[in-house]
């Protein structure tokens, strides 16, 4: 299985629980039949097939007491570079012992990243080993492979070719979704709070568990030791939080949906600015022919559609992560400005470039036209004062 979904949507979260004595109780399966091996992929830097195939081999020999395991587990550590064989001739071991082997690969896409020792031509051929041990050979059967990405994998890695299967097509995928108001309300049990609030929460936060997490703490804390708390400082600290979770969104979009982003933004933001200057009304029909890239957006908990009046609106699930592509588009320098009109170019009428980029020029030039961040907390700032 490969599931997916973007930062703070719980995908370690979910490995974790895999490991739980009580998960495997509740599906009726005996815990001790199996060898879980937890493996964040972004520990082996730089990423190499044979030193990979080395930590799971040496994983397993830390996690078993079989003895004929143990030994077969040393004499492989004893070649000077592990392959997939002889994991393959581990797994054939742990299968006469009447067990299985479950690796849970975190990061599973950073296996996709060549470099110089570790080329093109090398990721596919570790891909395909990974896919062989999964899918094709014999000892298949004592092995439970899952792995965790921050986009689909079929979206990264080689391309396809004619004569050859997908790489990934072993896989099954499950993507990790926003929470529903249902689980909102589960996580944040613990704290007594209005319905009202909740709901600002929710629109500070979105559905992700981290991002909520992360605002019920602040909250949380500071009712507790008794501190007043207003907008600008809920918001300054919820950033300060959370800021990672917003740069590594930000930086798992392409150049055509970080456009879309920017667009987005700016097309909610005229009630945000001091003296209004501009008028882009006019880009919402690019929305319409951009349905494809928005929904993968969507789908990664960035951004959610409404429908009023048969007319579909884009908006940020997140109201914070919302001010920070603003203060992305202030940050604009002319040589990034350059860069960004090429992609606005290639689907944007010379006419609307030209309105971006003047937009985007003066909110370089005037930051001070942005209203503050406690704007961005919305329904919330009523309750902080």
């Amino acid at each position: 299985m490969a599931v997916w979904g973007g930062p703070g949507m719980g995908k370690t979260s979910f490995l974790n629980l895999l490991t739980s004595e009580q998960i495997w109780q509740s599906q009726n399966i005996d815990r001790s039949e199996a060898i879980i091996i937890y493996l964040n992929c972004l520990e082996i830097k730089p990423f190499i097939p044979a030193n990979f195939w080395r930590k799971i081999i040496y994983s397993i020999g830390e996690k078993t007491k079989d003895d004929s395991i143990v030994q077969l587990i040393k004499k492989s550590l004893q070649k000077p570079k592990s392959t997939k064989e002889h994991l393959r001739y581990i797994l054939r071991k742990i299968g006469e012992q009447k067990k299985f082997l479950v690796l849970l690969l975190d990061d599973y896409d950073a296996t996709l990243n060549s470099h110089s020792r570790y080329t093109e031509t090398d990721v596919e051929v570790f891909l395909s080993e990974c896919r062989n041990l999964a899918y094709h050979s014999e000892e298949r059967k004592y092995l439970s492979m899952i792995v965790t990405s921050l986009r689909r994998l079929n979206e990264k890695g080689p391309n396809l070719t004619p004569n050859g299967s997908p790489w990934y097509n072993h896989f099954g995928f499950q993507r990790l979704k926003p929470l529903n108001d249902k689980e909102i309300g589960m996580l944040l049990s613990g704290m007594q709070m209005t319905r009202e609030i909740r709901d600002g929460i929710e629109e500070i936060a979105g559905g992700n568990p981290a991002l909520l997490q992360n605002t019920g703490s602040i909250l949380h804390n500071k009712r507790r030791s008794g501190e007043t708390l207003n907008a600008e400082i809920f918001a300054k600290e919820f950033v300060e939080a959370t800021e990672h979770f917003f740069q590594d969104t930000w930086q798992l979009a392409n150049e055509l949906e970080q456009a879309l982003l920017m667009l987005i933004a700016l097309y909610q933001l005229k009630g945000r600015v001091q003296k209004t200057r501009y008028d882009l009304s006019d880009i919402s029909v690019i929305f319409s022919q951009k349905e494809r890239e928005l929904m993968d957006l969507e789908e990664r908990c960035v951004i959610k559609q409404t429908v009023e009046q048969e007319k579909t609106n884009y908006s940020f699930t997140s109201t914070i992560m919302e001010w920070w592509v603003i203060k992305e588009i202030e940050n604009t320098n002319t040589e990034i400005l350059k860069q960004r009109e090429m992609v606005f170019a290639n689907f944007m009428s010379r006419k609307q470039v030209d309105k971006v980029k003047d937009v985007i020029n003066y909110l370089s030039e005037h930051k001070e036209a942005i209203k503050s961040i406690a704007k961005w907390v919305g329904k919330l700032a009523p309750y902080l004062a």
